[in-house]
Protein backbone atom coordinates (compact mmCIF):
# COMPACT_ATOMS: atom_id res chain seq x y z
CA UNK A 1 0.00 0.00 0.00
CA UNK A 2 2.93 2.16 0.81
CA UNK A 3 3.80 1.51 -2.38
CA UNK A 4 1.14 2.57 -4.52
CA UNK A 5 0.86 5.76 -2.51
CA UNK A 6 3.85 6.35 -3.44
CA UNK A 7 4.07 5.48 -7.23
CA UNK A 8 0.56 5.92 -7.84
CA UNK A 9 1.06 3.29 -10.68
CA UNK A 10 0.08 -0.48 -10.60
CA UNK A 11 2.44 -1.62 -13.03
CA UNK A 12 5.23 0.19 -10.92
CA UNK A 13 3.83 -1.63 -7.52
CA UNK A 14 4.23 -4.79 -9.75
CA UNK A 15 7.83 -4.06 -10.81
CA UNK A 16 8.87 -2.88 -7.15
CA UNK A 17 7.00 -6.59 -6.20
CA UNK A 18 8.64 -8.56 -8.90
CA UNK A 19 12.66 -6.59 -7.96
CA UNK A 20 12.39 -7.53 -4.57
CA UNK A 21 10.06 -10.66 -4.27
CA UNK A 22 11.84 -12.40 -7.54
CA UNK A 23 7.72 -13.77 -8.34
CA UNK A 24 4.78 -13.01 -10.35
CA UNK A 25 3.22 -9.91 -8.70
CA UNK A 26 -0.59 -9.48 -7.79
CA UNK A 27 -3.04 -8.41 -10.44
CA UNK A 28 -4.58 -4.99 -11.07
CA UNK A 29 -7.33 -5.90 -9.48
CA UNK A 30 -6.39 -7.34 -6.48
CA UNK A 31 -4.16 -4.27 -5.81
CA UNK A 32 -6.57 -1.98 -6.11
CA UNK A 33 -9.12 -3.78 -3.69
CA UNK A 34 -6.50 -4.50 -1.04
CA UNK A 35 -5.97 -0.30 -1.44
CA UNK A 36 -9.94 0.69 -1.45
CA UNK A 37 -9.64 -2.28 1.61
CA UNK A 38 -7.29 -0.01 3.34
CA UNK A 39 -8.81 3.65 2.31
CA UNK A 40 -12.12 2.40 3.68
CA UNK A 41 -11.33 0.48 6.56
CA UNK A 42 -7.22 0.95 7.59
CA UNK A 43 -5.93 -2.83 7.00
CA UNK A 44 -6.44 -5.50 4.74
CA UNK A 45 -7.68 -7.85 6.79
CA UNK A 46 -9.80 -10.20 5.62
CA UNK A 47 -13.68 -9.50 7.33
CA UNK A 48 -15.19 -11.68 10.06
CA UNK A 49 -16.44 -14.86 8.66
CA UNK A 50 -20.32 -15.28 7.60
CA UNK A 51 -20.27 -18.50 9.50
CA UNK A 52 -21.29 -20.37 6.22
CA UNK A 53 -21.70 -23.83 6.83
CA UNK A 54 -19.01 -25.86 5.27
CA UNK A 55 -19.77 -27.89 2.15
CA UNK A 56 -20.23 -31.84 2.82
CA UNK A 57 -17.85 -34.05 1.96
CA UNK A 58 -20.20 -36.09 -0.48
CA UNK A 59 -21.28 -33.12 -2.58
CA UNK A 60 -17.75 -32.65 -2.64
CA UNK A 61 -17.30 -35.95 -4.29
CA UNK A 62 -20.24 -35.55 -6.33
CA UNK A 63 -19.17 -32.41 -7.73
CA UNK A 64 -15.84 -33.95 -8.42
CA UNK A 65 -17.13 -37.07 -10.31
CA UNK A 66 -19.20 -34.88 -12.60
CA UNK A 67 -15.92 -32.50 -13.47
CA UNK A 68 -13.99 -35.94 -14.10
CA UNK A 69 -16.92 -36.94 -16.47
CA UNK A 70 -16.89 -33.94 -18.03
CA UNK A 71 -14.13 -30.90 -17.92
CA UNK A 72 -16.04 -29.01 -19.76
CA UNK A 73 -19.12 -28.39 -17.76
CA UNK A 74 -20.47 -25.34 -16.98
CA UNK A 75 -21.01 -24.23 -13.44
CA UNK A 76 -24.34 -23.68 -14.20
CA UNK A 77 -24.74 -27.01 -15.75
CA UNK A 78 -23.59 -28.32 -12.58
CA UNK A 79 -25.64 -26.36 -10.42
CA UNK A 80 -28.91 -28.01 -12.03
CA UNK A 81 -27.99 -31.61 -12.25
CA UNK A 82 -26.70 -31.72 -8.73
CA UNK A 83 -29.60 -29.85 -7.17
CA UNK A 84 -26.79 -27.87 -5.73
CA UNK A 85 -26.10 -23.45 -6.01
CA UNK A 86 -23.75 -22.32 -8.94
CA UNK A 87 -22.10 -20.51 -5.87
CA UNK A 88 -21.23 -23.96 -4.05
CA UNK A 89 -20.14 -25.36 -7.33
CA UNK A 90 -17.64 -22.70 -7.99
CA UNK A 91 -16.16 -22.43 -4.46
CA UNK A 92 -16.17 -26.36 -4.43
CA UNK A 93 -14.16 -26.46 -7.53
CA UNK A 94 -12.00 -23.55 -6.35
CA UNK A 95 -11.06 -24.15 -2.95
CA UNK A 96 -11.38 -27.82 -2.27
CA UNK A 97 -10.72 -29.63 -5.13
CA UNK A 98 -7.88 -27.12 -6.33
CA UNK A 99 -9.13 -26.74 -9.91
CA UNK A 100 -8.46 -23.75 -12.24
CA UNK A 101 -11.13 -22.66 -14.91
CA UNK A 102 -9.12 -22.18 -18.11
CA UNK A 103 -9.06 -20.67 -21.08
CA UNK A 104 -8.54 -21.55 -24.45
CA UNK A 105 -5.55 -19.66 -25.99
CA UNK A 106 -4.29 -19.15 -29.59
CA UNK A 107 -0.61 -19.42 -29.42
CA UNK A 108 1.99 -19.56 -32.46
CA UNK A 109 4.72 -21.96 -31.89
CA UNK A 110 7.89 -20.09 -30.62
CA UNK A 111 11.34 -21.31 -32.37
CA UNK A 112 14.60 -21.69 -30.70
CA UNK A 113 16.06 -18.39 -31.42
CA UNK A 114 12.56 -15.85 -30.98
CA UNK A 115 12.90 -15.80 -26.96
CA UNK A 116 16.38 -14.34 -27.53
CA UNK A 117 14.37 -11.70 -29.93
CA UNK A 118 11.69 -11.24 -27.93
CA UNK A 119 13.59 -10.99 -24.75
CA UNK A 120 15.87 -8.06 -26.46
CA UNK A 121 13.01 -6.13 -27.97
CA UNK A 122 10.80 -6.12 -24.11
CA UNK A 123 14.34 -5.07 -22.64
CA UNK A 124 14.55 -2.08 -25.43
CA UNK A 125 11.07 -0.86 -25.32
CA UNK A 126 11.22 -1.07 -21.58
CA UNK A 127 14.21 1.38 -21.76
CA UNK A 128 12.23 3.83 -24.36
CA UNK A 129 9.46 3.75 -22.37
CA UNK A 130 11.36 5.18 -19.72
CA UNK A 131 11.47 8.75 -21.60
CA UNK A 132 7.88 10.26 -20.24
CA UNK A 133 5.72 10.60 -23.67
CA UNK A 134 7.71 7.60 -25.56
CA UNK A 135 4.47 4.93 -24.53
CA UNK A 136 1.89 7.78 -25.87
CA UNK A 137 3.35 8.30 -29.10
CA UNK A 138 3.17 4.23 -29.74
CA UNK A 139 0.80 3.01 -32.42
CA UNK A 140 0.42 -0.43 -33.39
CA UNK A 141 -1.89 -1.68 -35.97
CA UNK A 142 -2.87 -4.92 -37.62
CA UNK A 143 -5.43 -6.69 -39.51
CA UNK A 144 -8.13 -9.48 -38.79
CA UNK A 145 -10.59 -11.51 -40.36
CA UNK A 146 -14.18 -11.75 -39.25
CA UNK A 147 -16.32 -14.46 -40.42
CA UNK A 148 -20.16 -14.55 -40.42
CA UNK A 149 -20.15 -18.13 -38.80
CA UNK A 150 -18.61 -16.32 -35.87
CA UNK A 151 -15.91 -17.73 -33.77
CA UNK A 152 -15.00 -19.94 -30.83
CA UNK A 153 -15.69 -17.78 -27.62
CA UNK A 154 -12.93 -18.25 -25.68
CA UNK A 155 -14.16 -16.63 -22.82
CA UNK A 156 -16.90 -18.42 -22.39
CA UNK A 157 -15.23 -22.08 -22.79
CA UNK A 158 -13.49 -23.40 -19.54
CA UNK A 159 -12.14 -26.22 -18.80
CA UNK A 160 -11.65 -26.97 -15.50
CA UNK A 161 -8.60 -29.27 -14.38
CA UNK A 162 -5.38 -28.96 -12.15
CA UNK A 163 -3.22 -28.52 -14.89
CA UNK A 164 -4.12 -26.61 -18.26
CA UNK A 165 -4.93 -29.29 -20.98
CA UNK A 166 -3.72 -26.83 -23.98
CA UNK A 167 -6.71 -27.72 -26.10
CA UNK A 168 -7.70 -26.10 -29.00
CA UNK A 169 -11.11 -26.10 -31.37
CA UNK A 170 -11.55 -26.62 -34.85
CA UNK A 171 -13.89 -23.51 -36.77
CA UNK A 172 -15.86 -23.93 -39.84
CA UNK A 173 -13.74 -22.34 -42.86
CA UNK A 174 -14.65 -20.91 -45.96
CA UNK A 175 -17.94 -18.50 -44.95
CA UNK A 176 -18.09 -15.20 -46.03
CA UNK A 177 -15.89 -12.71 -44.25
CA UNK A 178 -14.54 -9.69 -44.26
CA UNK A 179 -10.65 -8.68 -43.88
CA UNK A 180 -10.57 -5.37 -41.17
CA UNK A 181 -7.51 -2.76 -40.43
CA UNK A 182 -7.11 -1.37 -37.24
CA UNK A 183 -4.84 1.53 -35.28
CA UNK A 184 -4.54 1.85 -31.72
CA UNK A 185 -3.40 4.28 -29.52
CA UNK A 186 -2.87 5.63 -26.05
CA UNK A 187 -6.39 7.62 -26.40
CA UNK A 188 -8.41 6.54 -29.51
CA UNK A 189 -8.63 3.50 -32.15
CA UNK A 190 -8.23 4.45 -35.62
CA UNK A 191 -10.43 2.36 -37.88
CA UNK A 192 -12.20 0.10 -38.38
CA UNK A 193 -10.79 0.11 -42.13
CA UNK A 194 -12.38 -2.76 -44.31
CA UNK A 195 -10.64 -4.08 -47.13
CA UNK A 196 -12.67 -4.80 -50.14
CA UNK A 197 -10.08 -7.07 -51.52
CA UNK A 198 -10.34 -10.58 -50.41
CA UNK A 199 -6.53 -11.47 -50.29
CA UNK A 200 -4.40 -7.84 -48.84
CA UNK A 201 -1.13 -7.62 -51.05
CA UNK A 202 1.62 -5.17 -50.25
CA UNK A 203 0.39 -3.00 -53.00
CA UNK A 204 -3.25 -2.72 -51.44
CA UNK A 205 -1.38 -2.26 -47.95
CA UNK A 206 0.33 0.48 -48.90
CA UNK A 207 -2.44 2.34 -50.86
CA UNK A 208 -4.60 2.09 -47.21
CA UNK A 209 -1.56 3.50 -45.54
CA UNK A 210 -0.98 6.72 -47.75
CA UNK A 211 -4.67 7.54 -48.28
CA UNK A 212 -6.48 6.34 -45.14
CA UNK A 213 -4.34 5.62 -41.82
CA UNK A 214 -1.21 8.24 -41.85
CA UNK A 215 -3.31 11.55 -43.17
CA UNK A 216 -5.09 10.72 -39.55
CA UNK A 217 -2.34 10.08 -37.89
CA UNK A 218 -0.84 13.46 -38.72
CA UNK A 219 -3.38 15.22 -38.24
CA UNK A 220 -3.00 13.84 -34.43
CA UNK A 221 0.90 14.25 -33.83
CA UNK A 222 3.93 14.21 -36.46
CA UNK A 223 5.76 12.58 -33.93
CA UNK A 224 4.53 9.11 -33.65
CA UNK A 225 6.32 5.76 -33.44
CA UNK A 226 3.97 3.43 -36.14
CA UNK A 227 4.37 -0.43 -35.40
CA UNK A 228 3.24 -3.14 -37.20
CA UNK A 229 3.78 -6.97 -37.23
CA UNK A 230 5.92 -9.43 -40.14
CA UNK A 231 2.98 -10.35 -42.51
CA UNK A 232 3.85 -10.54 -45.88
CA UNK A 233 2.12 -7.12 -46.82
CA UNK A 234 3.62 -5.64 -44.35
CA UNK A 235 7.40 -6.63 -45.33
CA UNK A 236 6.81 -6.07 -49.04
CA UNK A 237 9.38 -3.71 -50.65
CA UNK A 238 7.19 -0.92 -51.19
CA UNK A 239 5.92 -0.84 -48.07
CA UNK A 240 9.22 -0.24 -46.19
CA UNK A 241 10.71 2.27 -48.55
CA UNK A 242 7.32 4.04 -47.72
CA UNK A 243 7.94 3.81 -44.19
CA UNK A 244 11.59 5.11 -44.65
CA UNK A 245 10.82 8.20 -46.27
CA UNK A 246 8.28 9.15 -44.66
CA UNK A 247 8.89 8.76 -41.31
CA UNK A 248 12.62 6.93 -41.01
CA UNK A 249 13.59 5.96 -37.34
CA UNK A 250 10.36 5.91 -36.25
CA UNK A 251 8.86 2.72 -37.32
CA UNK A 252 8.40 -1.07 -35.59
CA UNK A 253 8.25 -3.97 -37.17
CA UNK A 254 10.00 -6.69 -39.41
CA UNK A 255 12.69 -5.31 -41.34
CA UNK A 256 15.44 -5.32 -44.07
CA UNK A 257 19.67 -4.08 -43.01
CA UNK A 258 19.01 -1.32 -44.53
CA UNK A 259 15.95 -0.65 -43.32
CA UNK A 260 15.50 2.53 -40.99
CA UNK A 261 13.29 1.24 -38.82
CA UNK A 262 12.90 2.45 -34.86
CA UNK A 263 12.90 -1.11 -33.41
CA UNK A 264 13.05 -4.89 -34.99
CA UNK A 265 9.70 -6.47 -34.09
CA UNK A 266 9.90 -10.14 -32.62
CA UNK A 267 8.02 -12.54 -34.92
CA UNK A 268 5.46 -15.00 -33.83
CA UNK A 269 4.66 -12.29 -30.73
CA UNK A 270 0.94 -11.47 -30.88
CA UNK A 271 0.87 -11.77 -27.02
CA UNK A 272 2.62 -8.46 -26.95
CA UNK A 273 0.81 -6.11 -29.06
CA UNK A 274 -2.48 -4.71 -28.15
CA UNK A 275 -4.50 -5.24 -30.76
CA UNK A 276 -4.15 -9.37 -30.37
CA UNK A 277 -4.21 -9.48 -27.00
CA UNK A 278 -7.24 -6.79 -26.06
CA UNK A 279 -8.63 -5.12 -29.02
CA UNK A 280 -10.18 -8.31 -31.72
CA UNK A 281 -10.66 -10.50 -28.56
CA UNK A 282 -12.74 -7.38 -27.21
CA UNK A 283 -14.85 -6.59 -31.02
CA UNK A 284 -15.42 -10.22 -31.71
CA UNK A 285 -16.99 -11.02 -28.53
CA UNK A 286 -19.42 -7.60 -28.97
CA UNK A 287 -19.94 -8.93 -32.37
CA UNK A 288 -20.85 -12.63 -31.91
CA UNK A 289 -23.44 -12.55 -29.67
CA UNK A 290 -26.93 -14.10 -30.92
CA UNK A 291 -28.60 -13.40 -32.89
CA UNK A 292 -25.86 -13.47 -35.61
CA UNK A 293 -24.87 -11.30 -38.15
CA UNK A 294 -26.80 -12.44 -41.05
CA UNK A 295 -25.04 -10.72 -43.44
CA UNK A 296 -21.52 -8.77 -44.49
CA UNK A 297 -23.13 -5.72 -43.82
CA UNK A 298 -24.52 -6.07 -40.36
CA UNK A 299 -21.18 -8.08 -39.84
CA UNK A 300 -19.35 -4.56 -40.46
CA UNK A 301 -21.89 -2.38 -38.82
CA UNK A 302 -21.02 -4.41 -35.61
CA UNK A 303 -18.04 -4.12 -35.83
CA UNK A 304 -17.96 -0.25 -36.14
CA UNK A 305 -20.13 -0.31 -33.12
CA UNK A 306 -18.15 -2.52 -31.31
CA UNK A 307 -14.84 0.25 -32.10
CA UNK A 308 -16.96 3.28 -31.07
CA UNK A 309 -18.04 1.80 -28.07
CA UNK A 310 -14.10 1.49 -26.45
CA UNK A 311 -13.33 4.68 -24.00
CA UNK A 312 -10.34 6.42 -23.46
CA UNK A 313 -10.64 4.57 -19.97
CA UNK A 314 -10.17 1.43 -21.26
CA UNK A 315 -7.37 2.28 -23.87
CA UNK A 316 -5.18 3.61 -20.50
CA UNK A 317 -5.82 0.04 -19.01
CA UNK A 318 -4.88 -1.39 -22.21
CA UNK A 319 -1.68 0.38 -22.11
CA UNK A 320 -0.68 -0.38 -18.64
CA UNK A 321 -1.44 -3.90 -19.54
CA UNK A 322 1.05 -3.69 -22.31
CA UNK A 323 4.27 -2.35 -20.08
CA UNK A 324 3.09 -5.19 -17.68
CA UNK A 325 3.60 -7.69 -20.66
CA UNK A 326 6.99 -6.27 -22.01
CA UNK A 327 8.41 -6.86 -18.40
CA UNK A 328 6.83 -10.31 -18.11
CA UNK A 329 8.49 -11.34 -21.07
CA UNK A 330 12.16 -9.93 -20.10
CA UNK A 331 11.39 -11.80 -16.83
CA UNK A 332 10.76 -15.12 -18.52
CA UNK A 333 13.57 -14.69 -21.03
CA UNK A 334 11.07 -14.10 -23.95
CA UNK A 335 8.58 -16.93 -22.95
CA UNK A 336 4.82 -16.76 -23.63
CA UNK A 337 2.54 -14.65 -22.26
CA UNK A 338 -0.62 -16.96 -21.14
CA UNK A 339 -2.10 -13.94 -18.45
CA UNK A 340 -5.45 -12.83 -19.46
CA UNK A 341 -6.66 -9.12 -19.96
Amino acid sequence: MLQFAKLESIVGVQRAFRRQFNKQPPRHKQIYEWHRKFVEDGCICKRKSTGRPRTSDENVERVRAAYERSPRKSTARASHELNISKTTVWRVLKNRLHLKPYKLQLLQALRPDDHNKRFEFSTAILEDMEEDNFAERLIFSDESTFHISGKVNRHNVRIWASENPREVIQHERDSPKVNVFCAISVNKVYGPFFFMEKTITGTIYLDMLENWLFPQLREDSNDFIFMQDGAPPHFSDLVRRYLNNIIPGRWIGRAGAQDQCHRLWPPRSPDLTPCDFYLWGYIKDCVFVPPMPATLQELRHRIVEAVNSITKDQLRRVWQEMSYRFDICRVTNGAHIEVQF
